[in-house]
């Protein structure tokens, strides 16, 4: 895995997943208190349950790999170039149900460290 870049720079998020084979693999890309920039990695048979952030956005982008997005009630497939917006407050989860590994990007904002309130507007 490539250091985290300087920033502005470019980079290729996939080269920065991690793979843990005890749980979904984690890395930072970018952090502020306005936004975080990650990647989730997924090995076959690997989740991340439903759940849900309060006064936090977050968008998924999936790199590579298939697996199903988890929502209340109904999974949504994944595939490369497929991407899902969760809402502050919306339960959503990953389950890579493939038979190889699984990349997504995952964007939250504001940043998990944030004090910055989120409001429903945008202002």
């Amino acid at each position: 895995m490539p250091k985290n870049p300087e920033h502005p720079d470019t980079l290729r998020p996939g080269d920065h997943a991690v793979f843990n084979p005890e749980k979904m693999g984690k890395s930072t890309i970018f952090e502020s208190p306005r936004l975080l920039v990650g990647i989730n990695a997924f090995l076959p048979g690997q989740r991340h349950a439903l759940h849900a952030h309060e006064g936090m956005d977050k968008v998924y982008h999936v790199l590579s790999g298939t697996g199903r997005f988890l929502l209340e009630g109904r999974t949504l497939p994944m595939e490369p170039g497929v991407m899902l917006v969760a809402p502050a407050g919306i339960p959503h989860g990953v389950e890579n149900d493939g038979s190889g590994n699984l990349v997504v990007l995952a964007i939250l904002a504001p940043g998990p460290g944030s004090s910055v309130p989120a409001t429903a507007s945008g202002d």
